[in-house]
């Protein structure tokens, strides 16, 4: 950030009376720009024991598998944005959304949401950032063609949580390349 988007006058990093870490503070108007972490909503969106994917028609990962997901919109709560998400992804409509898998993603500033979902029919088609969408059984689904470790984690707490009938909500911090749990 180089510029204030309050004044126009130009940006300094320093940390503000009163805080502990360093910020984007505007030199002419002092006006303090926070920088949160974005968060993404998705859902895990289920059919008859399959699970839709979808293949990404856009970067990052354009050409992998992923479910459908994206950044959360203002003025909606994160299981509006799932649902809007799916929507547009998948030409899906969903139902029964139940938060369940959370993952901290720190190093590059996201928090990712999936919700299990039923599919209210079978009437999805490609949405504008997708290739195709299809339905999956468990055997079926293309593990080394998946776009992010946050979908390949979701699926594998799914279909292992399938066996118990036990969907407990999961959370876990992905790192670059590591994974470190937390309690459930």
């Amino acid at each position: 950030m180089k510029f204030c988007s309050q004044c126009g006058g130009s940006i300094t990093e320093l940390v503000p009376a009163g805080d502990n870490r360093p910020r984007h503070v505007c030199n002419n108007c002092q006006t303090i720009h926070y920088q949160n972490p974005r968060i993404v909503a998705g859902c895990l969106p289920v059919w008859q024991g399959q699970v839709l994917l979808c293949r990404r028609a856009i970067e990052p990962r354009r050409g992998y598998w992923t479910l459908p997901a994206g950044f959360m919109e203002n003025g909606e709560t994160v299981r509006q944005a799932a649902e809007r998400e799916t929507f547009e992804e998948a030409c899906a409509r969903v139902t029964g959304l139940q938060l369940y898998t959370l993952f901290d993603l720190p190093h590059i500033n996201q928090v990712y949401m999936f919700f299990r979902a039923e599919l209210v029919d079978d009437d999805y088609r490609a949405g504008d950032e997708s290739l195709e969408v299809q339905l999956f059984d468990q055997a079926d689904v293309p593990w080394s063609e998946l776009a992010f470790p946050t979908v390949g984690r979701t699926l594998e707490y799914f279909f292992a949580d399938r066996v118990q009938q036990a969907f407990p909500v999961r959370n876990e911090a992905i790192e670059a390349m590591r994974v470190v749990r937390k309690q459930a």
